[in-house]
């Protein structure tokens, strides 16, 4: 069965995620979460991706990114992926894959989204009931995001800059966004749109990117019917 063709388009986030393999651990000690963050950091530096958002869990890691070229996302997973297996493998003394095959991504409307999926990120070790607030939680971008400690890792998106002139401003902006959780309908379309390697927004940021790239932006509507009008795409339901 032939793989999915990815997303590819500079400049625009993409939420990613990449599992233990068989769901087992992928850190046993601080100084693992430590290792991963500092190969993290230098494969996004030299392969030219943006990182606004983190959290490692502990049999998988969340990021949201932007990538400035193409092959951006694809070599820094890569890079990021070989050097950690090899630290993990030759300490604990053990052999084989880490990771459950290759990591998955959803493309994300910035405008529409991308603060929803910074939540639902940094929210994850609530959910998982390991937290009761994300600040409790040392590994994710929650601390830096919310203005409590600063983080070489990140890079701050537009849409994000725009919650304040300033930066206590945008700081304090953000969390209050955390003053409740993400709904159902929400967490449903992150999740529905990650899993199936889609693109997370609105109806004509979807259709703008079916145009783009030629491929389905949608969930369900493989063999559907296809109607092209004036450069949008309409599919028969």
């Amino acid at each position: 069965m032939s793989r999915k063709p990815r997303f590819v388009l500079p400049g625009i986030p993409q939420h990613v995620i990449q599992r233990g393999h068989n769901r087992e651990p992928s850190f046993y000690t601080e100084d693992d979460y430590v290792r991963y963050l500092d190969d993290l950091h230098h494969a996004a530096v030299i392969n030219h991706v943006a990182i606004h958002a983190y959290v490692l869990m502990t049999n998988h890691v969340h990021l949201l990114v932007t990538p400035a070229q193409s092959h951006s996302i694809i070599h820094m997973m890569q890079d990021t992926g070989r050097k950690y297996v090899r630290y993990i493998n030759s300490r604990y003394k053990r052999s084989g894959s880490l990771w459950e095959g290759r990591y998955k991504a959803s493309l994300i409307d910035s405008e529409s989204y991308l603060l929803t999926c910074m939540r639902y990120i940094e929210m994850n070790p609530v959910r998982a009931s390991m937290v009761t607030h994300p600040g409790e939680y040392r590994w994710s971008s929650y601390h830096s995001n919310a203005g409590f400690e600063p983080n070489p890792i990140l890079e701050s998106h537009p849409v994000y800059k725009r919650l304040g002139e300033a930066s206590d401003q945008r700081q304090y902006a953000y969390r209050e966004l955390f003053s409740h959780s993400l709904d159902k309908t929400e967490l449903h379309a992150v999740r529905e749109a990650l899993n199936q390697e889609l693109v997370l927004g609105h109806d004509d940021f979807k259709d703008k990117i079916a145009q783009m790239t030629k491929r389905q932006t949608r969930p369900g509507i493989n063999g559907r019917p296809r109607i092209e009008e004036n450069g949008t795409i309409y599919y028969v339901l």
